[in-house]
């Protein structure tokens, strides 16, 4: 027979320290943390279930940028735009709940809500598989104040140079 619990302890015991540590760990982090931890979690899941077609990760991507402030909406729909213009090739989904695209199945740049984790700023940021390294130091996140059409080609070219 297999045990369950340690030598000399009882499962009610083990339960119990579980969840002091689980509520420790709760803690720690904010109530937006926790979301997109949660968030994350049920996106591992459906990718785990099968591989998402654009559209389905398209309409999550969408679904996300309806939740943000009119302000933050308007510039994460521009982005997008730009994004699957700059780079065709990319696919969009969601990346702890926020808008992201991928490429051969691994996130490549992302948009950060500000109104979601309580930022003075919104940022568009590249992961570790964008091609934007340049010497011994580069950029892999922007700050989003405001944003017109040069903010709009600079990211543009990013784009493109991350998805090489």
């Amino acid at each position: 027979m297999a045990r369950t619990t340690a030598p000399g302890s009882s499962p009610r015991k083990s339960a119990a320290k579980k969840a002091a540590v689980t509520s420790k760990v709760a803690a720690s982090f904010t109530a937006e943390e926790q979301a997109a931890m949660k968030a994350r979690a049920r996106e591992l899941k459906a990718e785990a279930r099968a591989s998402r077609s654009s559209a389905e990760g398209e309409a999550d991507l969408l679904a996300r940028v309806d939740e943000m402030p009119a302000a933050e909406r308007d510039v994460a729909r521009r982005i997008h735009a730009l994004v699957m213009a700059a780079a065709p090739g990319l696919q969009p989904r969601t990346w702890y709940g926020m808008p992201a695209w991928a490429k051969d199945g691994k996130v490549l740049c992302f948009f950060q809500s500000a109104g979601k984790f309580k930022t003075r700023y919104a940022t568009f940021g590249f992961s570790d598989q964008a091609k934007l390294d340049e010497g011994g130091l580069w950029p892999t996140a922007f700050a989003i104040h405001r944003f017109g059409d040069a903010e709009a080609a600079a990211l543009a070219s990013l784009v493109r140079k991350a998805a090489g």
